[in-house]
């Protein structure tokens, strides 16, 4: 017996979702709830009989594929080698007057102090002679000179390494509105900390005392250095 009878020829008198519901064919076959199933192990453990190939292997339970894939998959190369600083020149040594080429004080005498642990040079004016501070450089832009200074009486403290020398993390503006009035302002130099100027002073006092027992050693290093016209420096003893 049809469940909609028709009312007129083509016409149920239920409609197909009241169809539908009537048989509960929406709801579907009822799913047994089934145990998930284990993954299988990757190797299995087996015991090899013999005198000479007797014990326990790990055997892989999946043959390896036949084919390889048509495309490889890039991976990233392992590098195995380490960073290791740039061993220091011979003519370099703690006292050694040195030459900056570049950067802010490019012409400026300085005094070696010691190699950091990046490689760079520890260098110092000292800065009232002629205002170079504590500052680090790469020995490549640097011309070591015959002249030195006596330094077995200044011990150069551990604190002087690369993170003495980082810059503090700089807050930025909070929001976009901020962002766009900042730019047309000067920034504000961050004042020294008192800690270095202080650091600064102990240094500079222990060199002054070694640099004023030579005679015009304070004019040498206040003193700039360039090239005339017709100067190379390869053909110039230092």
């Amino acid at each position: 017996m049809a469940r909609s009878k028709e009312l007129v020829p083509g016409v149920g008198r239920l409609s197909r979702s009241q169809v539908f519901a009537a048989r509960a064919l929406y709801k579907g076959p009822k799913k047994s709830v089934q145990p998930a199933a284990e993954v299988p192990a990757d190797h299995v453990e087996k015991s090899i009989g013999g005198e000479k190939n007797g014990g326990k292997r790990l055997v892989p339970t999946t043959k390896a594929p036949r084919f390889y894939p048509a495309e490889d998959v890039r991976q990233p190369k392992k590098s195995r080698k380490t960073p290791k600083p740039p061993s220091l020149r011979t003519s370099i040594t703690p006292g050694t007057i040195l030459i900056l080429l570049a950067g802010r004080y490019r012409g400026k005498r300085v005094v070696f102090l010691k190699q950091l642990t990046s490689g760079l040079l520890l260098v110092t004016g000292p800065y009232k002679i002629n205002g170079v501070p504590l500052r680090r450089v790469n020995q490549a832009y640097v011309i070591a000179t015959s002249t030195k200074v006596d330094v077995s009486g200044l011990q150069v403290d551990e604190k002087f390494n690369d993170a003495y020398f980082a810059k503090p993390s700089v807050k930025s503006a909070s929001s976009a509105e901020e962002e766009f009035f900042e730019e047309g302002k000067p920034k504000a130099k961050e004042p020294l900390a008192a800690s270095k100027a202080a650091d600064q002073k102990e240094v500079d006092n222990a060199l002054l005392a070694s640099i004023k027992k030579t005679e015009n050693l304070s004019k040498y290093l206040k003193a700039s250095w360039g090239l005339s016209k017709g100067q190379f420096p390869h053909q110039l003893v230092f």
